[in-house]
């Protein structure tokens, strides 16, 4: 359905996306993950005709829109990071005022409207106005904007930043719905693993303009299939320990949270020793030790040295 191929992006002497290839095909959820300034939101600009390339081509239905971008704007919805509503108006004419900017009009368009409110969950309030609403509602209000022509393919740049857990199951639930009942094709970008998990067919991963690794996810996990993933927790931490961590040489990737420290090994290597010895040098006292299956955010890091959400 749309094709990247060798895209780039240059501004001035920087690259934002370098020589990126990757394809969507029709009735899939993509998952696109990165850091931020990983080149994210420059190469979506692109790929929806919003952004000229400076090199490389963005094929829809094997033909360029770069000088035709008309066939893929009619088919096309965009969900930005940034909430794009008009507070002092309510619901309903937000979606009409948006609705005409997709050259809907009369019935038509009183039918989309009425269907967009019942498949976002604001039928009920149709007639508040924004300012009024929760973040996870207008959420849920961007994304119903998008989806006021009906089109064959989203774009979903973080749509769930910021709202709450109950807000953000509906949106994830909307998402496989739409994917299965309309055959809608899919890309989606998250700073939350666990939605794309949820989520997505295929995965694509950049960092620093390149893309770095795509599959689906079991594929991507077979990226670390020599090494495995132990996570510690203590009662409290100290720096020393983690350092000591860190400065071992068997240990690849040291990953800090409040609750655990997950590190990163060879396969073959038995760190539970060294985890004990460190821990009783330091005055830790550790709750447990276990091995994990290497998981999407073991990847991730162990790629871009980074969670994604930092």
């Amino acid at each position: 359905m749309l094709e990247l191929v060798d895209l780039s992006k240059k501004f001035k002497q920087f690259y934002a996306v370098k020589k990126v290839n990757m394809f969507i095909e029709e009735g899939e959820i993509v998952g696109l993950l990165g850091p931020n300034g990983a080149g994210k939101s420059t190469a979506i600009s692109m790929l929806s005709s919003l952004t000229e390339p400076t090199e490389g081509d963005v094929r829809f239905r094997n033909a360029s829109i770069i000088n035709s971008p008309g066939p893929i704007r009619k088919v096309i919805g965009m969900v930005p990071q940034e909430i794009a509503l008009y507070d002092d108006l309510t619901a309903q004419e937000n979606l009409q005022f948006f609705g005409r900017i997709y050259r809907l009009s009369g019935v038509e368009l009183k039918e989309r409207i009425d269907e967009v409110l019942q498949l976002i969950g604001l039928a009920e309030r149709r007639k508040d106005v924004v300012k009024k609403f929760s973040g996870g509602m207008k959420r849920r209000l961007n994304i119903g904007v998008a989806l006021l022509h009906d089109p064959e393919l989203i774009i979903m740049d973080e749509p769930t930043v910021g709202i709450d857990p109950q807000s953000r199951s509906y949106i994830l639930e909307t998402v496989k719905r739409l994917n299965k009942e309309k055959k809608m094709t899919v890309l989606y970008t998250s700073h939350y693993m666990e939605e794309v998990e949820f989520l997505c067919d295929r995965i694509y991963i950049m960092d620093q303009g390149n893309l770095i690794a795509s599959g689906t996810q079991e594929e991507i996990k077979q990226i670390l299939s020599t090494e495995k993933s132990v996570s510690i927790q203590a009662a409290r931490w100290n720096e020393s320990f983690i350092h000591s961590l860190q400065n071992n040489p068997t240990i690849s990737r040291v990953t800090t949270e409040e609750s655990a420290v997950t590190v990163i090994v060879p396969k073959e290597t038995n760190v539970f020793g060294t985890i004990l010895k460190y821990a009783e040098e330091t005055g830790i006292e550790l709750t447990s030790v276990n091995v994990q299956t290497p998981t999407l955010e073991d990847v991730f890091l162990h790629l871009t040295g980074r969670a994604l959400r930092d």
